[in-house]
């Protein structure tokens, strides 16, 4: 598998959300998205808006710097909302459940620089990044596995 990326400028956080929103109705189980960037990047928002995408019924969501992972009913899948900035061994991550429910559920991880090894070869990357304007955010998104090129293709050369 080869690595493929496509970069993007999100305009303010309302494009940021509708990218979220128009990814979240094609995610299935197994699916996980890495989420990098600097505080105050745009991944917890990013997060927010695609967690909210996938619920029946909207609900508040926290972001989970202090509880490591939060999880939510999808539809189609379990929805892991994790925040690993405060973890200090990969292999705590095995004991919370997280590298299980890489095959059995979305998975939203920020921080996943904190995963080491444990990071799924079928991932799709999302790295942010401050934009030339104050809102605006660049946005390079990689992967290997070949199962999100058509996917991607679907939003971004919509």
């Amino acid at each position: 598998m080869s690595e493929q990326a496509k970069t993007l400028t999100l305009a303010n956080p309302e494009a940021t959300c509708a990218l979220a929103q128009a990814l979240a109705p094609r995610l299935e189980a197994g699916d996980v998205l890495l989420l990098s960037g600097g505080v105050g990047a745009g991944k917890t928002h990013f997060a927010r808006c695609l967690i909210q995408g996938l619920l029946a019924v909207p609900e508040d969501i926290p972001s989970p710097t202090y509880t490591l992972v939060q999880t939510y009913p999808g539809a189609r899948a379990d929805i892991w909302h994790a925040d690993l900035y405060r973890l200090s061994d990969p292999l705590d991550l095995i004991e919370l459940g997280l590298t299980e429910a890489f095959s059995d559920a979305i998975c939203l991880v920020e921080w996943p620089d904190r995963l080491g090894d444990l990071i799924p070869p079928t991932a799709l990357s999302l790295a942010f990044a401050p934009g030339a304007e104050d809102d605006q955010r660049q946005l390079r998104l990689t992967w290997s596995d070949a199962r999100w090129r058509p996917l991607l293709s679907e939003i971004l050369d919509a």
